[in-house]
């Protein structure tokens, strides 16, 4: 029998701090203007002394499993995507695997920094239609806070931390794009763009974590270009039109990309799943930030066809079509 990946519930959690854009301007040359003109952000939350990224991921973890209707006991398998780890290794997955109460199968992470999501979800995916698993757990979690350098107004100023996750359940697959479930995964990358968006640091460099640096406009310039193309392979695999789309969940990198994308496929703003203004870049976590917002306030709606899609270092890019 073949099977399909259902959606059973989802869930999210961010820090109880929020820092504002006039709050930053107190500290380094910007301003709330400047910033929210630029990217559209408005504030970020940040994790406190001693909250880590398996705190976050275990708390969104727990939410959307509560919201499935299951404990950690009923999984099989943790895919937990972060370029922020607890530690170099062992994963961050299985400290949440514990604290879940996880006694089978498999939990891992995904390092694909703000593709990650998308990556975590086709290997979840993956899994269960090979019958390796029947129930999973995908986690975008990130404490990108511990990475930035302070001082940089150009970087400092765009992230955020937070958790975002999704019960992923095996059922049927009865092979039409009508038919609930994730239709298809679809992942790219490209190492030529390594220098344009990286950490300067790493247990094999500096034995340092580092500081985030990144090209703007360059990343900016890919990610309109490689966005749109995989946003056409994906809804070609599906023989969908653009029209189809009910919901574009994208990842929340700058307002500007979010809307030229929901342009693109003829959406109305409305349409367009937007938490930037509130989240700030949250790398991996802020696809299932938006996806857990979108559906815990009922405007995702049961058969409905959502597109998500994210663009991170590396480079890497992916997209997911899946209905609700």
């Amino acid at each position: 029998m073949a099977f399909r990946s259902i959606v059973r519930g989802c869930g999210a959690y961010l820090p109880a701090r929020i820092v504002s854009n006039d709050e930053l301007a107190r500290r380094i040359e910007t301003s709330d203007e400047w910033i929210v003109q630029r990217t559209g952000i408005c504030q970020r939350h940040v994790a406190a002394e001693g909250e880590y990224t398996s705190d976050l991921a275990t708390k969104a973890a727990e939410r959307a499993l509560a919201v499935a209707g299951m404990a950690g006991s009923d999984l099989d398998l943790i895919v937990l995507a972060t370029a922020t780890p607890d530690h170099t290794f062992p994963a961050t997955a299985t400290k949440v695997q514990a604290r879940l109460g996880m006694r089978r199968g498999a939990a891992f992470d995904v390092q694909a920094v703000c593709t990650g999501f998308i990556y975590a979800l086709s290997v979840a995916d993956n899994a269960i239609r090979a019958g390796q698993a029947k129930r999973a757990l995908v986690i975008g979690a990130e404490t990108f806070s511990r990475i930035l350098d302070w001082n940089d107004r150009g970087t400092c100023v765009l992230f955020g931390d937070g958790a975002g996750a999704l019960v992923l359940e095996a059922a049927p697959d009865e092979g039409s794009a009508a038919s609930r479930g994730i239709l298809s995964t679809h992942l790219h990358s490209d190492g030529n763009g390594y220098e344009l968006l990286y950490v300067d640091g790493g247990p094999s460099t500096t034995q340092r974590a580092g500081f985030l640096r990144m090209e703007g406009r360059e990343i900016f310039r890919h990610a309109v270009k490689r966005l749109a193309e995989v946003v056409d392979e994906a809804l070609s695999a599906n023989r969908l039109g653009a029209d189809a789309v009910d919901w574009l969940v994208p990842h929340q990198a700058n307002r500007r990309i979010i809307e030229a994308m929901g342009k693109r496929l003829g959406l109305p703003p409305e349409k367009v799943v937007v938490t930037i203004d509130r989240h700030a870049n949250t790398s991996a976590a802020s696809v299932p930030l938006a996806l857990a917002e979108a559906s815990a306030d009922g405007r995702i709606k049961p058969g409905q066809l959502l597109l998500l899609e994210a663009m991170g270092g590396g480079l890497t890019w992916g997209a997911a079509l899946v209905r609700w």
